[in-house]
């Protein structure tokens, strides 16, 4: 069984940052992801608040990151994994893939975490039949079509503009009163034209083969409206990748995160957290933070615990 110094689990922003940091303090590292690297950090259509890049795509940039870490670690993608166990001695941990085992002294969880469902009538019906979650992945096979965007959040409104950009008839939907995204996005959305249906849900999605209309409701008089659609897009926040950290008994909070400390430890020994699946502020630089930090905090308490 190959033995590792530090296991890192999920190759998204944060865990190829902790990779790099880990593997430049010359302990031997290996990230493990069930995808491929990125996870959905794939899908940013356009990034322009991550530092040293006006603007960039959330591709090219895992790409750059890849290559970096893969000069100073391991890395295995398409192989996820299934169970982590605790050990007694020096490596603490045995972890179990699809593929294979392995032991580590210390585990970094950047499990990141996946696209929140709406749970509306017909929304797994049309699942790729006009539904999607990914604007980078399906929005070219709308341009010249009407899209209802679903969400009110950062992710939401760069979506809704990148479709625009593609040359879709884009509406914007939100359940509250007011967007919760950046007011710069704010005003993109306006200076772009498109339009906004606020204080309304998305009750049903309905079509023969492909979708057709959505069901709005409006939350504050209950009224139904059916409106005309060729696909929804959907960006309503994310569920945390927590399993793994439940198997071996790291605390979350009530809304379901992993709770860590400003060295990103957890409340078991020689596991950290970062990334998404954590409390705190979900951006790509703040994963890249914390994979920093989490990656020198494993490597001084490996060297203490020598």
């Amino acid at each position: 069984m190959e033995q590792y110094d530090i296991i890192i689990i999920g190759a998204g922003p944060g865990g190829l940052t902790a990779g790099i940091y880990a593997g430049r303090q010359g302990t031997k590292n290996l990230i493990i992801d069930r995808d491929l690297a990125g996870g959905i950090g794939r899908e940013v259509p356009e990034m322009e608040n991550y530092p040293g890049f006006e603007s960039i795509s959330g591709l090219e940039l895992i790409e750059k990151m890849k290559a970096q870490a893969t000069r100073n670690c391991d890395l295995k993608e398409m192989e996820e994994v299934t169970e982590i166990k605790k050990n007694d001695g020096e490596y603490r941990f045995t972890v179990t893939t699809v593929k294979n085992q392995y032991q580590t002294k210390a585990i970094i969880l950047a499990t990141g975490s996946s696209h929140r469902h709406l749970d509306a009538k017909g929304e797994e019906e049309f699942k790729g039949k006009g539904v999607s979650y990914c604007a980078t992945c399906d929005g070219f096979f709308f341009a010249g079509r009407n899209i209802i965007m679903v969400g009110g959040g950062n992710s939401a409104l760069q979506e809704a503009l990148y479709l625009k950009n593609l040359g879709a008839n884009v509406t914007l939907v939100h359940r509250r009163d007011e967007f919760r995204a950046q007011k710069h996005l704010q005003n993109m959305i306006e200076e772009a034209g498109i339009e906004t249906i606020l204080n309304a849900t998305v009750e049903e999605i309905k079509g023969e083969m492909l979708v057709e209309s959505v069901i709005l409701k409006d939350t504050k008089t209950g009224e139904l409206t059916e409106v005309p659609t060729n696909g929804v897009f959907i960006s309503v926040g994310y569920i945390p990748h927590t399993e793994l950290a439940t198997q071996i008994g790291v605390n979350l909070d009530e809304s379901g995160h992993i709770i860590i400390d400003k060295e990103q430890k957890t409340n078991i020994d020689y596991v950290y957290a970062i990334g998404d699946v954590c409390v705190g502020l979900k951006q790509w630089v703040v994963a890249c933070g914390e994979g920093a930090v989490a990656a020198t905090s494993a490597f001084h308490d490996l060297k203490e615990s020598h």
